[in-house]
């Protein structure tokens, strides 16, 4: 695949994880184009160990990091938000993209689920960074253990638990509005 096609097939997903990781539509555009521009000067050097999709992913996720960093250095100079919500250091097998597909049969049911969509986005966007980025990778994007492993740096057993872990959380924050 050329560096074009690489680009027109994965600028969605890769656009789509930043937002659901960073939380921010602008940011995330910036680190898309980020992603293709630190992809394109290492192009020459991509040897194939891993699929090309995945080395995106790497990528994106390393520039989110980053960018997680400066917000902790500019938080620690500016002081801490007392907005901020804090969570608890805490499985489904259908993931929530599965749960919020919409089958809804009635305009109440339609109204009913995007509602939930965006009360479960919205508790995704406060878990803790290591935690958004799983429940992204796996839930959102579909992505395997094996991959979101590769993409993380991680190992399959600290995502199957990140990933564990998250669930609980949001388990938890939609108690209330979720009924199994």
């Amino acid at each position: 695949m050329d560096f074009d096609g690489l680009v027109d097939s994965y600028e969605k997903p890769i656009y789509n994880l930043a937002l659901r990781v960073l939380g921010d539509a602008d940011e995330a555009a910036d680190l898309t184009q980020e992603t293709f521009l630190a992809a394109y000067k290492a192009w020459g050097s991509f040897r194939g160990e891993s699929t090309a999709y995945t080395w995106l992913y790497r990528i994106a996720l390393n520039l989110c990091k980053n960018k997680f960093r400066e917000r902790d250095r500019r938080r620690h100079h500016e002081g801490l938000s007392l907005d901020e919500q804090s969570w608890p250091d805490q499985n489904t097998t259908d993931t929530i993209k599965d749960r919020l597909e919409d089958t809804a049969d009635t305009p109440a049911e339609a109204l009913q689920r995007k509602e939930l969509k965006e009360l479960i986005e919205q508790a995704i966007s406060q878990l803790p960074p290591e935690y958004r980025v799983v429940v992204a990778l796996r839930d959102l994007q579909g992505l395997s253990y094996a991959d979101i492993a590769a993409a993380a740096d991680l190992s399959v057993d600290v995502v199957r638990t990140r990933l564990a872990r998250a669930r609980n959380m949001l388990r938890i924050r939609l108690s209330g509005y979720l009924s199994d």
